[in-house]
């Protein structure tokens, strides 16, 4: 239409003329235009005065000022015609005056808050050839503010939370009585979270006893002042005073000294006969009472032996002829470090942990079992003994749970023909195949095949229970099951094949770095429009699991697969804890446990409800936006359990709308009734995608 049409030189075209310069699609075609004298001219040779792009510069690109202070920004312009200017001023809350009429352009901040440091102030210059932009980052310089401190909380150490604001950082100072408190490995100050001039952290103590119990004082200090603020800490009474509270010996263990029990030299000369008299009846009384005691020990031990020798209990306590009762009593003694660590926890977590696939179902209704019904378990994370109670989701479902209509369907050997491994993880290897007559439509069909490399008879039960379980499972968004073929060695299951991995590679691979360092042909940079199309098809995926009453445990964008036209499925095929090791927590010898993607109540307790997979879900959230990079990458594993357990949560990725992040923080509720309902999530993530129109071109 363009090459047939031409149009009068004249400076309204020659933004297309620039659009020609920077190589967009338009440089294919002989564009012209008739000039005044009525002689066709090629558009790339338009030469029209006074009609050129605008430019903006600032007379500052590093703005920093002191809170109450004022600071002028210039923006000089050019162009032709002269372009008009705007500042653009998201979030500023400090006073402002701006003058556009004149070049160069003002903008005077008057009595600078600290709320605006971080900011970015845009000058933009457009007129009718195009616009051009220019920014400048606000630094606000103020005294450090303490705007939180509370009580000591127990977590996996005692800690006393704050949050200091300050710019530049405060130094910090803790003060224990009134004196300088010497921090060591025990007692030391952790800053958790950094969110541009403020932190958030806490003074952690290790197992403190009554002697340290007092004031604690602490001072922020930088150039521009200093502020103090102080708290009351009591962590356990006096052993033997029987005020106040005792703290659980279970959990924290202390042992008693001499300094202990005080100094007693000064008193010594107080001491009647009568005192005396009555210590020594004390005392008679004593021996008796702790030989009775004693006695009692030994008979409980003896009957324990008894029942260890003689009971026939499963590790979870369920009767050899399937009765389910409580948890045994051997289940119910703290597992010690050394035990833990060489074997293991397995009476606390079944071999389901490392199974391919972590989908569970749940029945209506059902609960976790609370610690007097199961009995509590022990998991030492870190030097902290943590109590575990027992889910029922790791109990084996029964037929009754399936759909009365499942059907596994059986697929000949012959007709699976393997082309090339794509991956190996604890159960075999998967495989990519051609499966022949699988679809009444086509003759064969690429499909993924994994195969069980365990013939015992546990692993063919667990393989045809996965089956049967699968087969329910029925979703555009849940990775397609086809079936499996059983006739020889090695078992195999069918699943549909989708083009272009996991969603973690995928998000990588199109991500600013890889666009960066990619050569030849660079791939092209996910959009938000992409990511929020990719999220809400998760989201759609998990409602489903959800109405299904199944709980997925292990939802990370790893399994997660990636199609045609950016069609993204829930799936796991069991490689992610060998490929993406690094993203799991070993507990024990065998289980792995992804701590990075779990809530307070799995960590604390291994609670795994719906509420569970939509905290996981809100950290798929923040692994799209940040183009695959793993939740909380600069911490420890050890590190991750505090902040999670502390009610600490992952920053706004850069490109996160805030839309997007207020739903991650839904999602990321301490309180597992507080969160979203993953209904919600869904809808809300719908309705972001429609307004914002998906392009699927990046796929080629």
């Amino acid at each position: 239409i363009l090459v047939d049409n031409p149009f009068k030189c004249s400076c309204e075209i020659m933004w297309i003329k620039k659009f020609q310069e920077a190589k967009f699609y338009t440089e294919t075609q002989d564009l012209y235009c008739i000039d005044d004298n009525n002689k066709r001219t090629a558009l790339l040779d338009m030469k029209v005065p006074n009609c050129d792009l605008p430019s903006a510069n600032l007379s500052n690109y590093n703005i920093t000022v002191v809170e109450g202070k004022s600071v002028t920004l210039y923006c000089d312009t050019t162009g032709g015609p002269p372009p008009n200017v705007s500042w653009v001023l998201t979030n500023l809350v400090s006073n402002h005056e701006s003058d556009t009429s004149k070049n160069p352009a003002s903008l005077t901040i008057k009595n600078v808050s600290s709320m605006d440091s971080g900011l970015w102030i845009s000058c933009v210059a457009e007129n009718i050839v195009g616009e051009d932009q220019a920014s400048a980052e606000l630094t606000v310089f103020f005294a450090p503010n303490i705007t939180f401190i509370e009580s000591p909380t127990p977590d996996h150490h005692w800690c006393i939370p704050f949050t200091v604001k300050g710019n530049p950082k405060p130094t910090l100072q803790w003060f224990y009585e009134g004196a300088i408190l010497n921090e060591s490995e025990y007692i030391c100050t952790k800053i958790h979270v950094i969110n541009q001039s403020e932190y958030h952290g806490c003074l952690q103590l290790d197992n403190p006893t009554h002697l340290n119990n007092g004031a604690y004082t602490l001072l922020a200090k930088n150039e521009y002042g200093e502020d103090e603020k102080r708290v009351d800490a009591h962590f356990m009474s006096v052993p033997g005073d029987g005020d106040g509270p005792i703290v659980d010996p279970d959990v924290y263990e202390y042992e008693t000294t001499p300094n202990d029990l005080g100094d007693t030299t000064n008193n010594s000369n107080q001491i009647t006969s009568t005192d005396v008299s009555n210590k020594e009846n004390e005392d008679s009384i004593t021996v008796y009472v702790v030989v009775g005691i004693a006695a009692l020990v030994c008979t409980g031990l003896v009957v324990m032996l008894i029942i260890l020798k003689f009971g026939r209990h499963s590790k979870f306590g369920m009767k050899v002829h399937g009765e389910v009762k409580g948890v045994g009593l051997v289940d119910q003694i703290w597992l010690s470090l050394q035990d833990y660590d060489n074997e293991g926890p397995s009476s606390v977590i079944s071999n389901d942990d490392d199974s391919a696939s972590p989908l569970h179902h749940i029945s209506n209704g059902s609960n976790t079992p609370s610690s007097s019904e199961g009995g509590p378990d022990a998991v030492i994370i870190g030097m902290t003994k943590i109590p575990v109670i027992e889910n029922p989701q790791y109990f084996g479902i029964t037929n009754s749970q399936l759909k009365p209509d499942t059907f596994v369907q059986h697929i000949k050997r012959h007709n699976i023909v393997l082309k090339r491994e794509l991956g190996e993880g604890a159960f075999g290897k998967v495989f990519l195949a051609e499966c022949y007559n699988l679809c009444p439509e086509q003759d064969k069909i690429l499909v993924a095949v994994k195969t069980l490399k365990d013939a015992s008879d546990n692993a063919r039960k667990d393989f045809h229970r996965e089956a049967e379980l699968l087969t329910n499972l029925q979703h555009e968004h849940i990775v397609k099951f086809y079936g499996v073929c059983v006739e020889g060695d090695p078992l195999i299951m069918v699943f549909e094949y989708m083009k272009h991995g996991d969603l973690n590679k995928f998000l990588r691979a199109h991500g600013p770095d890889a666009v960066l360092m990619a050569e030849g042909n660079r791939p092209a940079e996910l959009t938000q429009s992409q990511m929020l199309h990719i999220a809400q098809q998760i989201a759609a995926g998990m409602v489903y699991l959800a109405s299904q009453h199944f709980v997925h445990r292990d939802l990370a964008t790893r399994n997660c697969l990636v199609g045609e036209n950016l069609l993204v499925k829930i799936g796991d095929f069991g490689m992610s804890r060998d490929v993406y090791s690094t993203d799991y927590y070993r507990v024990g010898g065998h289980t792995m446990l992804p701590i990075r993607w779990m809530p307070p109540e799995s960590i604390m307790y291994r609670k795994f409800t719906t509420e569970s997979d939509v905290w996981s879900l809100g950290v798929v959230l923040w692994e799209i936006f940040t183009y695959g990079k793993q939740p909380w990458y600069q911490l420890s594993n050890n590190e991750v359990i505090e902040c999670i357990t502390q009610g600490r949560v992952l920053q706004r990725p850069r490109t996160c709308p805030k839309e997007v992040y207020d739903l991650m923080l839904g999602c990321w509720q301490r309180e597992p009734h507080m969160r979203l309902n993953i209904k919600e999530i869904h809808s809300l993530l719908q309705n972001l995608a429609k307004a914002s129109p998906v392009y699927l071109d990046i796929l080629g």
